[in-house]
């Protein structure tokens, strides 16, 4: 086992609790947690480090620290990620490990709910590392649209809506990931020796229509040019995702019926606890006590009408 291991995106609960698990592991002496922002205040087990991906920072804090397991879990870039500065820090933990004579291992966590430009983007960087160090050992994992009681993503907010827009005859099966079991599975893996791209999902897609009914959210089917127009609406309403950017994250979430965790649970011996649904329920008892929702107001969908047909 890395007697010195640094995670990156330690601003995120998940990102802090794995970082926190592995602090607990038998021969590991340091857990560095680096991100803009610093981890949740609970969070107990870990030194934290500020990166500015605008900087030097991330390549001083491998090579301090002689770091010989990483793991990419994102960074925060002060609060407000977008997609130039999420390939941004992918590039810079790659780079960074490349240079390194410390770093043996590297867990990269992608996402199926990634643009596919984005995705593929991160997995070619991921693989053109990998040719540069074939001594490196590296396993990306591709995660399923994460949900449970703290989860706070694009989609949760789009399913936190009021009038939730979507496709005319369009209704997609989605796979969630249970936080609990995304956490396991980034564990796991960090302490495992296995390599390859896997993808990281609960068993059996649920229908989109079946996700809205149970969480009380009202279906607003346009088509699918009307979906172009949310950005700009987002900017005068309370709507969960208000950029191109986190507009294509969530409509990339709706499309991942067709992932495959076999060969994860092969390597690991271990499948998520939690099947899709079961995911997805835990999340929504979780907001059935919440605050009220938010979204399209009456004048939003007036003006996403217009924009749909032109007028």
């Amino acid at each position: 086992m890395a007697r010195v291991v640094l995670v990156t995106g330690v601003s995120s609960p998940l990102a802090a609790r794995v970082a926190q698990t592995l602090s607990e592991e038998p021969g590991v002496r340091r857990v560095i947690g680096a991100d803009s922002s610093p981890p949740p205040q609970d969070t107990r087990g870990i030194e934290y480090a500020h990166v500015d991906l605008h900087d030097g920072s991330l390549d001083r804090i491998v090579t301090d620290s002689g770091a010989e397991l990483v793991l990419h879990l994102g960074l925060d870039t002060e609060g407000a990620p977008n997609r130039e500065d999420n390939l941004l820090g992918t590039m810079r933990v790659l780079g960074a490990a490349q240079r390194s004579t410390s770093v043996r291992r590297l867990v990269v966590r992608s996402s199926a709910t990634l643009d596919a430009d984005d995705a593929a983007e991160v997995e070619r960087h991921t693989r053109g590392l990998q040719r540069r160090r074939p001594d490196l050992s590296v396993a990306l994992l591709r995660f399923a649209n994460l949900i449970g009681p703290s989860a706070d993503t694009p989609l949760t907010r789009y399913l936190d809506s009021r009038l939730v827009p979507t496709v005319l005859g369009n209704d997609p099966r989605v796979r969630f990931l249970h936080e609990d079991d995304g956490a396991e599975a980034l564990v796991r893996m960090a302490l495992s020796d296995g390599t390859g791209f896997f993808d990281v999902a609960g068993a059996d897609p649920v229908p989109l229509s079946q996700c809205l009914r149970r969480v009380g959210g009202q279906r607003l089917p346009v088509p699918a040019r009307g979906l172009k127009v949310l950005s700009g609406l987002a900017k005068h309403g309370r709507i969960g995702y208000a950029s191109s950017s986190t507009t294509r994250a969530v409509h990339a979430g709706l499309h991942t019926a067709g992932m495959d965790s076999d060969s994860l649970e092969r390597v690991l011996d271990w499948s998520p606890a939690y099947s899709s649904a079961e995911a997805f329920e835990s999340y929504a008892h979780s907001r059935a006590s919440s605050s009220p929702r938010h979204g399209l107001r009456p004048v939003h969908v007036l003006a996403l009408a217009r924009a749909t047909l032109g007028r």
